[in-house]
């Protein structure tokens, strides 16, 4: 099996892939790094350790996929309120975001875990449930590239659980034959085709599962190489966020987008007003659009940069121009970003928790 740092990775042609074989080789080799995946969209990482998998993980919004994981979880664990799954975004996503960070969404549940929000137990299922989810989407690829990476972040972190890749397999598979009815993944191999059983048994290792395992007392310490941004306490429990908009129906969605304990909306409908307003609340974060009568977006944008309250304060503008020149307007006046509308709720949460910091 081929193998690299986490760094290199030349570019080859796609290949063929019997990813069922792969996974039982690596297995029955009680085989350590990270197995690293990837077709032309996305990349998948499999931690191992002796041939069982610590976390997994895919690069396709894997921050989203926390979230909702999180959210679940929190019917029944009170401590993962809606400040601290935002809290989250904000102190790891970035880094994610700037490829810095192969396992960021693994560093979030070892900071939740740090801060006391979860249990290494409550973390142990967290990895599983994600772990299982990402080997559900890999299963199906027919054509891509593999690696054995042989370093990584993910090495200075401690471990909640070893999964048995067999059990996890074979999980996968019955939750596909459960599901006539849904239609296969592009490129997905039927369960009669090469490689969809293990070639060889594979006998299950000691400690395989999450519910037997007993978490180690490693511990996380501050400033650690590769560990979480440790001892961070949750700088606020509610962002304001103020809206300014002519449009009830805009200020409308972005209400409901933002409907949640993690955010106080300021809604406001004359942008004459808006300035007073603003100067009053102090917002975190500033949404404005664009075309608004008596007092443009990019007027006002002008007259908040002059103020020294909000020279620092992100301000993003909103607008259904895509032009070049508007982009060019925006920067010129000292905007954050830009959002286009029509905008979708994961559109506006992505930019409102890359500046939210």
């Amino acid at each position: 099996m081929r193998t690299s740092d986490m760094t290199s990775y030349p570019y080859r042609s796609p290949q063929e892939l019997h990813l069922l074989s792969i996974l039982a080789q690596v297995a029955s080799r009680q085989t350590s790094g990270c197995l690293r995946v990837t077709d032309t969209t996305n990349v998948w990482l499999l931690y191992l350790e002796r041939g069982q998998l610590v976390y997994a993980s895919n690069s396709l919004d894997p921050f989203g996929r926390l979230d909702q994981h999180l959210r679940r979880l929190s019917a029944t664990v009170p401590s993962l309120a809606s400040p601290v799954r935002v809290q989250v975004r904000l102190l790891f996503e970035k880094s994610f975001e700037l490829g810095v960070g192969q396992f960021s969404d693994y560093e979030a549940i070892c900071w939740l875990v740090e801060q006391q929000y979860l249990t290494p137990e409550q973390a142990a299922r967290l990895v599983g449930a994600i772990a299982q989810e990402s080997l559900e989407t890999l299963l199906p690829l027919q054509f891509g590239n593999y690696d054995l990476l042989t370093e990584g972040r993910l090495a200075h972190l401690p471990r909640f659980c070893h999964l048995e890749l067999r059990s996890l397999v074979e999980a996968c598979q019955v939750r596909r034959i459960r599901q006539p009815m849904s239609r296969p993944s592009k490129g997905a191999q039927p369960l009669s085709a090469r490689g969809a059983r293990f070639q060889r048994p594979i006998a299950p290792l000691p400690n395989s599962s999450a519910q037997n395992f007993k978490p180690p007392v490693t511990k996380v310490e501050a400033g650690e190489a590769g560990s979480p941004s440790s001892g961070l306490p949750l700088q606020k429990t509610t962002y304001t966020v103020a809206c300014i908009d002519d449009s009830p129906t805009v200020l409308n969605a972005i209400e409901a987008f933002l409907d949640d304990n993690a955010f106080k909306v300021l809604r406001i409908e004359n942008p004459v007003s808006a300035l007073m307003q603003i100067i009053r609340n102090k917002p975190d974060l500033i949404l404005l659009d664009v075309t608004m009568p008596n007092l443009d977006g990019y007027e006002l944008c002008s007259l908040l940069r002059r103020h020294p309250l909000f020279k620092q304060t992100p301000i993003i503008m909103v607008t259904g121009n895509t032009g070049l020149i508007d982009r060019a307007k925006a920067k010129l006046v000292g905007s954050s970003g830009y959002l286009t509308k029509p905008f979708t709720q994961p559109d506006l949460l992505k930019i409102v928790f890359k500046h939210l910091q």
